[in-house]
């Protein structure tokens, strides 16, 4: 359960960075508690899409993976991001991603940012 918390904390910064970094990675809110709120809830969505969906998508690129060195890596993370962003538009959350670019930058950053803080964050169970 511990790790769970830790990981969600980490995605929650990542994103917190992200949102900060760029311009077309939105994140509205009324107050801070609400932003909080919301980016700790689209934390947790990205942690779920990342879980169950990424897994797939990895199976079914495989071929491209090998040609392309495992630089697809970036495309998979912009869809995921691209994906949880929708997700958070069906279920009334105010984070936006516009633009694939935009993914594709903001999922760098975000891998840079959570595997930092996986280096500093505490995670055994």
């Amino acid at each position: 359960m511990k790790n769970f918390v830790v990981k969600t904390i980490a995605n929650a910064g990542a994103l917190a960075v992200a949102v900060w970094i760029l311009d077309k990675i939105t994140l509205t809110g009324t107050s801070t508690g609400k932003k909080i709120g919301t980016l700790i809830v689209v934390a947790l969505l990205f942690g779920l899409v990342n879980f169950l969906v990424k897994p797939v998508v990895k199976v079914l690129t495989f071929p491209l993976f090998i040609l392309t060195l495992g630089l697809i890596t970036l495309v998979v993370n912009a869809l995921m991001l691209l994906l949880t962003s929708w997700i958070a538009g069906k279920l009334d959350l105010s984070f936006h991603v516009e633009g694939f670019w935009t993914a594709v930058l903001g999922g760098l950053i975000i891998s840079i940012v959570s595997w930092a803080l996986h280096m500093v964050l505490p995670d055994e169970d």
